[in-house]
């Protein structure tokens, strides 16, 4: 796992995920090294990152043109830019001209969670899985109403991580933001 501090970060594009967070999602995800990996909302690209340093191939979607820079910029900083295709645009329209896939991330759908979802089942491969991560309780809720509408078997796992700082004292624990992780497995033959 990368460390947080080793991301080149902005303030005006969210992320990195969580150094904890990314590390589960990639376990939920269970992406192998012959995946192709789809990573909607790629923001800053820390999903992304550790997505590439596993998979065959990873395509980063984002709609914010900072974003696809941003990312751009950490996956030369490790070294992972020729594993990944990052393409700039609404995940809405784009996923329908992919190709199939295995893994699909989700980490950003700008209120269009079930329409991504839905788009994302028809590309995904036969046992393939689709990651979700959420900070708001409406996404959770729509997430597991999409994911149950399509009978893909669904994982739900709450998060909270605190984080020590070094006081003068002693160490605070800082709790971050509780993510909510829901996987789902494609069962279609």
């Amino acid at each position: 796992m990368i460390r947080d501090d080793d991301f080149i970060q902005s303030k005006d594009v969210p992320g990195p995920t969580k150094e904890e967070i990314r590390c589960l999602v990639m376990c939920k995800a269970q992406i192998s090294s012959e995946d192709i990996v789809v990573d909607v909302g790629c923001g800053s690209g820390g999903l992304t990152v550790e997505s590439a340093q596993r998979a065959k191939k990873v395509i980063a979607l984002d709609k914010n043109p900072e974003a696809i820079e941003l990312t751009s910029k950490n996956l030369i900083k490790h070294g992972l830019q020729r594993k990944v295709e990052l393409v700039e645009g609404d995940a809405l329209n784009l996923i329908e001209n992919l190709p199939s896939f295995d893994v699909l991330i989700i980490g950003g759908s700008s209120g269009d969670l079930p329409l991504i979802i839905s788009r994302g089942y028809q590309k995904l491969k036969t046992n393939g899985r689709i990651v979700v991560t959420s900070i708001l309780l409406e996404t959770r809720v729509e997430a597991v109403e999409t994911f149950k509408k399509l009978g893909m078997t669904l994982e739900v796992v709450e998060v909270t991580v605190a984080k020590g700082k070094q006081m003068k004292r002693g160490t605070m624990m800082m709790g971050r933001n509780p993510i909510t992780i829901i996987t789902a497995l494609n069962n279609k033959n």
